[in-house]
């Protein structure tokens, strides 16, 4: 034993050329060495949680967030941006297990949590809130079925997950994704529930942030691949009304930025109301032709009157609630959408935006469409209308 004493404490006094240049403190990686400090605000919100890590996905942000509906289009972005700061991400699912399957390769090993839960079960809804500081909600639903309707889905469920937050005791913050243009007076029911859930939640917890997120546009977005299907299929596209129904459609990523955005400020964003509109504004025209030179396809166009289009939508609604079976998820010529067609879906002048929450979103044209290119004929560098941009001699 002395032997191995007297060899150790030989090792400990003999200073290596680089332990001579450099500090002994520079081969220690704990919180506080310079390296590893965080960088992110530490007064109000969860920001003074974030205590070891650069940043990335193997670091400890202290963020524990419970995100509803994370197995839907926006919840995979949101997921991903969580996941990559270090945060652990409780993942409430129903149905197969195979759903939330995808989410967890965007974390570092145990940081995506999937939990079985029934969204009519307080109780499992409160084991997925157990261990978590933050809480986001983006459940909705943009038609209804025979099992859900806009109401549960968009208000009740809303108002209950706010409830169990704030008994829990220990949310942090709470962020509720509505949609762009929800109102009492809309024509739209949809915009109607969406608008009682951010009541019910502010009335819960009125440091709640509420972000009214315009059309998303994205990979797996269900605004121009369900035109791109249609035209595709039929040779055509339906303008509902005469087309001049004006959008701002936003990038799914930008929204799910401004989320984590939100979460990382020093609490400025709690009880405010955020409005995300992309960076330009298109009539339903525009935009359809956006979709059909991004496809390198010729536009076809049919203009469909208001009531002619509801004429075709009221079969589903009629029968919804009258067969023993589900019914086909409607596309275009769904009543509810119709009815939001009826007025413009833009930022209003005063409104807090991106802006407020340090964020530039990405134009329309470009990435956040790239995916169209999927739907061309004859392959990604082909298209009907190819004849018309390059000449047969350039062709790859």
């Amino acid at each position: 034993m002395q032997a191995v004493a007297s060899r150790l404490g030989r090792q400990s006094s003999s200073i290596s050329p680089l332990q001579s240049i450099y500090p002994l403190s520079h081969y220690y990686y704990g919180a506080d060495h310079p390296r590893y400090g965080s960088t992110l605000v530490t007064n109000k919100g969860v920001g003074h949680l974030v205590r070891k890590g650069t940043g990335g996905r193997s670091s400890v942000s202290g963020i524990v967030a419970t995100v509803f509906g994370a197995t839907g289009f926006l919840g995979r972005y949101v997921v991903q941006q969580l996941a990559k700061m270090g945060s652990q991400v409780l993942v409430p699912f129903r149905g197969s297990e195979d759903s939330p399957r995808h989410l967890k390769l965007m974390g570092d090993l145990g940081q995506i949590v999937p939990m079985k839960y029934n969204p009519r079960d307080e109780n499992t809804i409160k084991a997925a809130m157990a261990k978590a500081n933050v809480v986001i909600n983006l459940i909705g639903k943009e038609y209804e079925t025979r099992n859900y309707s806009f109401e549960e889905v968009n208000h009740s469920m809303a108002a209950q997950l706010a409830t169990i937050a704030k008994e829990h005791g220990g949310i942090m913050r709470f962020i509720q994704i509505s949609c762009l243009g929800a109102s009492p007076s809309s024509p739209s029911s949809l915009r109607k529930a969406k608008a009682a859930g951010e009541e019910a939640v502010l009335r819960e917890i009125p440091e709640a942030t509420i972000m009214r997120p315009a059309a998303l546009v994205g990979t797996e977005d269900r605004l121009l691949n369900t035109w791109a299907r249609f035209a595709k299929k039929y040779s055509f596209l339906p303008l509902i009304g005469d087309g001049s129904t004006k959008f701002q459609p936003v990038f799914v990523a930008d929204v799910a930025a401004a989320i984590v955005a939100a979460l990382k400020d020093d609490g400025t964003s709690m009880g405010k109301i955020y409005e995300l509109g992309g960076p330009e504004v298109f009539t339903m025209h525009e935009l359809a032709a956006i979709m059909y030179d991004t496809m390198r396809e010729w536009p076809h166009y049919v203009k469909v009157p208001f009531p002619i289009a509801k004429a075709f939508a009221m079969p589903r609604e009629i029968l919804l609630n009258k067969v023993p079976f589900p019914l086909p998820t409607p596309d275009i010529f769904h009543l509810d959408y119709i009815n939001s067609l009826t007025s413009d879906t833009v930022v209003s002048d005063n409104a807090l935006t991106f802006e407020d929450l340090g964020i530039v979103p990405h134009k329309l044209k470009g990435y956040p469409i790239e995916y169209l290119i999927s739907y061309r004929k004859g392959g990604p560098n082909f298209g009907s209308t190819i004849s018309e941009r390059v000449s047969p001699d350039a062709w790859p």
